[in-house]
């Protein structure tokens, strides 16, 4: 049966690669690209107690993702850099790479490798596929690996959450895989230049009808002195793609409307954002946005970048982001040493008098699994308790794991070298930071994240605008600061499904998806009436919802 199941699965991923494009593959959290210390990190007391035993040193392979945010230290590379070299040094563990591949490929090549039955030692890997190779035997059941090797500062660390991660890592009473966490209390905002509502003598925009009414100027105005000046904005696939700059996921939550989350249903069940009336009403007001020609005509084939490039030069005056995304508007708010551009950041705007809600996740999507066969899975569980204590609270020689050799922030990005990371699943960095940064009082910032961002927002403070967008994110006024308010008062939508995609989601979500964007892009672009999405709503049904909201259901049933 177990051979049956795994001749079935490589022949059916086989198939899957042969029929699937290459997309682009990016497997890095979007908050990580922010800065070297974007992963979430907390302060601990454990220390790491599984160095190396007797000179005794194992090898443990994986595969790597290169990456365009990572710079090698001189003379350095993949196979041989200080990275690695601390990893054997400190805990007796030797990383090797079974292959690399160019972020754009690298989802592509991890399905070639499961379909090949060629697995290196451990690999990160989606939870579809966490499934897959759990029912074909090809991964280890980690229960009794990880109960002995794991730390008592991993496990603490790893059910902050009260387990809720480890749990979507657990087929019948088996623990799978190790949850690659991060914290799911993150946020959209809304990003305006406040230099703009200044100059045009506008609001603070707090509702929907207010994001209409500042588009609206900054088009018949043009503040940037554009030829064509338009309000809002939006890159192509904006629904689809947890993107943090350019997206509409947050327009949506404005109307109260979620992308493909499963939410109460008011009977005790759960149904599918995307089939809801309030995504109707949004699309109404992004088409009626679009015909007053407040968004850029050709977003739709428009890639992030290219339709943020209106954002840098003055052609576009807000736009719905994430905490980090100031990391991206540095690009234009800053030249020549100088601050050209002013942005302040706010909430997501209501369409009504209720709070907006950003929809977020549960803070898993991908899991680092062990290969059956590999001679030494011990390794991979103390790589991550290492990986815990010096992205938290490293000795200054334990720097050397994010900075490189010569423990300098070079702004490299050296910490993408570890092979495994996790991230701490609550922060209070909304709570701490703006205050830190205000009063200058570095007393109270418990975490080393807390404290790499202090220096860098206090860098700007005294000058250096190369730092403009730290402080944006984590000073006074800045994204992190509305966090708490958000948090205490829980105004957020968080899904409710997090078990393995059902049996008809792997056959049919691709489908479905496809068809939701064809329906809400002409909607949007005016192509088709609103009521369109009315027809939408029944082919949904039709094509395999109904039976992916029994299997839903089925499964909420089992796990209240």
């Amino acid at each position: 049966m177990k051979l049956g199941r795994k001749f079935l699965l490589i022949t059916t991923l086989i198939v899957s690669v042969a029929m699937t494009a290459c997309g682009n593959g990016n497997t890095a959290k979007e908050s990580e690209k922010a800065s070297p210390s974007a992963s979430p990190s907390a302060s601990a007391s454990a220390t790491n107690s599984s160095g190396v035993e007797g000179g005794e040193v194992i090898e443990v392979s994986t595969v790597a993702q290169s990456d365009p945010y990572l710079k090698f230290d001189e003379g350095e590379s993949w196979e041989k850099n200080s990275v690695y070299d601390a990893y054997e040094k400190d805990i007796g563990v030797k990383i090797t790479n079974k292959w690399i591949a160019d972020i754009t490929q690298f989802k592509e090549k991890v399905k070639i490798t499961i379909a090949s039955d060629d697995l290196p030692d451990f690999l990160l890997v989606n939870a579809t596929q966490l499934k897959e190779l759990t029912e074909a035997d090809m991964i280890m059941d980690l229960t009794e690996v990880y109960d002995q090797y794991a730390t008592e500062e991993t496990k603490k660390f790893l059910t902050m959450d009260g387990g809720l991660q480890l749990k979507t890592a657990t087929f019948d009473g088996k623990l799978m895989g190790i949850p690659s966490s991060y914290n799911p209390y993150q946020y959209q905002y809304l990003y305006v230049r406040t230099d703009w509502l200044k100059e045009l003598n506008l609001p603070e925009p707090k509702t929907m009808a207010d994001l209409v009414t500042i588009s609206e100027a900054f088009k018949a105005k043009n503040p940037g002195g554009k030829s064509t000046t338009y309000g809002l904005a939006v890159s192509k696939n904006p629904f689809n793609i947890e993107t943090g700059v350019t997206g509409l996921r947050a327009f949506l939550n404005g109307y109260h409307a979620y992308e493909n989350i499963w939410i109460d249903d008011g009977n005790g069940g759960l149904v599918n954002s995307d089939i809801q009336p309030e995504v109707k009403q949004a699309l109404a007001g992004l088409q009626d946005m679009f015909k007053k020609g407040l968004i850029d005509p050709e977003f739709a084939v428009k890639d992030t970048e290219k339709a943020a490039e209106l954002l840098y030069d003055d052609g576009i005056g807000m736009v719905f982001g994430a905490s980090w995304t100031p990391a991206q508007l540095v690009k234009g708010a800053v030249k020549d040493n100088k601050v050209v551009q002013e942005w302040g950041v706010f909430p997501i705007p209501s369409v009504d008098g209720s709070p907006a809600r950003p929809q977020i996740g549960i803070g898993v999507d991908e899991y680092f699994v062990i290969s059956k066969k590999a001679k030494h899975p011990e390794g991979v569980i103390k790589l991550m308790n290492q990986w815990i204590v010096i992205d938290n609270h490293p000795t200054p020689e334990q720097k050397v794991y994010t900075l490189g050799k010569d423990l300098v922030e070079k702004g490299s990005n050296y910490w993408l070298l570890n092979p495994l990371r996790v991230g701490k699943q609550l922060d209070n960095n909304g709570e701490i930071l703006p205050k830190a940064i205000e009063t200058k009082d570095e007393s109270i910032l418990q975490t080393q994240d807390q404290k790499t961002r202090y220096e860098r927002a206090m860098k700007f403070v005294d000058g250096d605008t190369s730092m403009w967008w730290e402080y944006l994110i984590s000073g006074p006024k800045g994204a992190l600061s509305l966090n708490p308010e958000i948090q205490n008062n829980k105004q957020y939508m968080q899904n409710k499904f997090y078990g393995a995609p059902t049996p008809t989601m792997v056959d049919r979500q691709e489908i479905l998806t496809k068809k939701r964007d064809e329906v809400y892009f002409k909607i949007m672009m005016n192509q088709v009436s609103v009521d369109e999405f009315d027809k939408f709503v029944e082919e949904w049904k039709k094509l395999g919802g109904d039976e992916i909201t029994k299997e839903v259901n089925e499964w909420y049933a089992a796990n209240k």
